[in-house]
Formats: structure tokens, sequence, C-alpha cells
């Protein structure tokens, strides 16, 4: 089933405890757009039936990647093209993100997802990590105007 693009976000926004749509829109073209490198194939087109068509035409054009970025690169990536992100901002922007990915297909697709993803991505496709400070106080990257 195809999520409606407002029903995607709603479901980042509130996991990535955004502020607003914008910050919750940004991170998901950023992480799918970087994700989408790292796809092919049947597993990639699968994904992309259940996005929004917004975000699967995301995810089916992707940003270029000469090589599959380890969990901790992709990190460094995301946050490389959030304005004012940092490390942990970009782990809970792609947490945020990846979760709803997760929520959005069945497990065999999930399976499908992560075996042509270096070891380690399982992580971030779980919910923000604990470990990192929460709600508003935790980021927050300033909206250009």
């Amino acid at each position: 089933m195809t999520l409606r693009r407002e029903a995607f976000l709603d479901h980042v926004r509130e996991r990535g405890e955004y502020g607003t749509a914008q910050e919750a829109e940004r991170a998901a073209r950023v992480v799918l757009a970087l994700l989408g490198a790292h796809l092919v194939g049947e597993a990639r087109a699968q994904l992309a039936a259940r996005l929004p068509e917004t975000y699967a035409l995301i995810l089916l054009n992707p940003l270029q990647s000469a090589e599959p970025l380890p969990p901790e690169r992709f990190v460094r990536a995301t946050a490389a093209w959030i304005e004012g992100a940092t490390e942990q901002t970009a782990t809970w922007d792609v947490s945020a993100v990846l979760s709803t990915v997760a929520d959005t297909v069945d497990e065999d697709l999930l399976g499908q997802i992560l075996l042509q993803l270096p070891a380690g991505y399982d992580l971030l496709f779980g919910p923000p990590p604990a470990h990192l400070t929460t709600g508003a106080a935790h980021r927050h990257h300033p909206v250009p105007a």
C-alpha cells in the first residue's frame, strides 16, 4: 500500500520530533536520495512503489555514490547535505526517515533492502536512538528563509 505524502511526512515529523513540516521534508528528501544510491533492481522498485510519488522519484533518481557507504558514513553524508546538521542530528534524521520507510514495507522487502546495504543499517531502520537527546532541544536545523 502506498502512503499519501502527508501521511508519510506526518510519520517522519512525529518520529523526528521536527518543529515544522519543512524539516521533515528536508530530512526525507536527503535520506531517500542517499538510500536510492545504495539500492538497485527489484528491491528499489518495490520500495518506490510503496512511497508517495514525490519520494519514489527521489529514490529512483538518487544522489550518486561511488561505493556503498557504511552506516556511519551514510550519517555523515546526510549531515553534509542538511544545513546546520551534526552527526548526532543526522543520526536522528536518518532514523526518523528509515523507520518510517520500514513501516511501509513487509519483512521480506525490508530483508531484501538490508541485504543490499553494508552491515549495520538494520539499526538505522529503527526509531531514533534513545541515547540521543529528544525533543526540540536536541537540534532543529535552521530553516532557510
